[in-house]
């Protein structure tokens, strides 16, 4: 382990955790506050919304209650806007209160663990950006601009990879000439912190299968991926080199032809940049419905709009797929869980997900799928099936305190050690 700096000393002498957690995506960043107890209790929560484009604000909600405040910002980019954050949190001593802060970083290439932040990961992950360039800079911006404004503020970065580094090597390749896996181009997988949170629910629900048992996690949202789990690690996962992999998303392409570029470099004048924009702006449920990448709009008008009917069909026709696929890469299943803004709301697209399926033992209850139950299978049934609200926040907290009680021993083993608590304990 790197050797500790002032902020990895502040960890020693914490009295009580109270924990900054921010997940900063390309055009959002949410955050929240918890104080870690026997529980992990949240208190403030927020999110800066439409980043790069007009009407930037930050909306937040303190402790218990239901009223949120929002606020304009002045921001023409991401750097203005972490600024304007910053100074927001900084303003309203929300960096007084914490005493850690925990980062979701979408790509860790070979990491496992968190990670403490120190100079030298950073540069890490400058060296990385190019891996994820709609990602990584705008996360490294936050992890600098509070490491400026807060220097002995101590703060750890989670990877949305890391979960998915079990994966055996077949199902990392990438079958193009093997002198680019050097240069780290392979499958790596994306939603990790989402996972972690199902399989830790799923072990806290008793389900057999988070431990030893073959389980499918559908994470179904704007971004959508699933994952297959055999006795607690996954074996495969639909996105791949980048989260632009797998199935359709609300404006990305998931899995294409690559020889769709050269068509469109050929005959439309396409430069890279323009496919990047296209195959992850204004692909998937947008770009097929010409409409909207909010599936409750397609939903809302498929009886009378095609194009909306095609979208939804398609959506749902891959994640079929994609099921069918990871029963065969697992030899079965045991449990199949929904988790995401479709995954969790929709009970229409979750039948036609699992239409025809029965074969493999997926079946549905219908009043406990339009009820959106926790279980949604039938009380006797070879596949549980299972809808779990996902929590990527608590993974975070939980990850830094039991990134603290690691360094506490590590560099002071005469403290006392720092309660630690399971994100299996906190509910959604």
């Amino acid at each position: 382990m790197t050797p500790p700096d002032q902020a990895a000393m502040r960890f020693a002498t914490m009295s009580g955790e109270t924990i900054l957690t921010i997940n900063g995506g390309s055009s959002t960043i949410k955050f929240s506050v918890y104080r870690v107890g026997d529980s992990l209790s949240r208190g403030l929560t927020g999110k800066v919304d439409r980043i790069g484009g007009s009407g930037t604000r930050l909306t937040f909600c303190e402790q218990d209650s239901e009223e949120s405040t929002t606020l304009d910002i002045d921001a023409t980019d991401y750097a203005s806007t972490v600024d304007f954050f910053v100074d927001w949190l900084q303003t309203n001593e929300v960096l007084d209160s914490v005493n850690a802060i925990g980062h979701r970083v979408v790509h860790g290439m070979q990491y496992t663990m968190p990670e403490l932040v120190t100079q030298e990961l950073i540069d890490e992950l400058y060296r990385i950006s190019p891996y994820a360039p709609s990602h990584l800079p705008g996360e490294i911006a936050l992890i600098e601009a509070l490491r400026t404004r807060s220097p002995n503020l101590p703060q750890v970065v989670c990877f949305d990879t890391a979960f998915h580094r079990t994966m055996p090597r077949v199902a990392t390749l990438l079958p193009i000439p093997r002198r680019y896996e050097s240069k780290g181009v392979q499958r790596y997988g994306f939603h990790g912190l989402s996972y972690e949170y199902l399989m830790q629910e799923l072990n806290r629900m008793g389900d057999p299968a988070a431990v030893s048992g073959r389980v499918i996690l559908a994470h179904l949202g704007n971004g959508a991926s699933m994952a297959a789990v055999r006795d607690g690690q996954c074996i495969d996962t639909s996105m791949g080199f980048t989260p632009s992999a797998g199935l359709p998303m609300s404006t990305r392409t998931g899995d294409l032809d690559p020889g769709l570029f050269r068509f469109l470099t050929q005959h439309e004048g396409m430069t890279a940049d323009q496919f990047d924009q296209m195959v992850n702006h204004e692909s998937g449920m947008l770009g097929v419905s010409e409409t909207s990448s909010d599936m409750r709009d397609l939903l809302a008008v498929e009886a009378t709009d095609i194009r909306a009917t095609e979208a939804i069909a398609l959506f749902c026709y891959q994640a079929k797929k994609c099921i069918g696929a990871y029963v065969a890469a697992l030899g079965g299943l045991d449990t199949l869980v929904f988790a995401g803004g479709i995954g969790e709301h929709s009970p229409v697209i979750r039948v036609r997900i699992c239409e025809g399926l029965k074969y493999l033992g997926i079946e549905l209850n219908e009043k406990r799928n339009l009820e959106n139950s926790p279980m949604i299978s039938p009380m006797v049934a070879r596949v549980g099936v299972r809808i779990i609200p996902t929590n990527e926040e608590v993974v975070l907290a939980q990850s830094v305190s039991e990134t603290v009680a690691k360094l506490v021993k590590i560099f002071d083993p005469h403290s006392p050690k720092v309660s630690t608590t399971s994100a299996t304990k906190q509910g959604t």
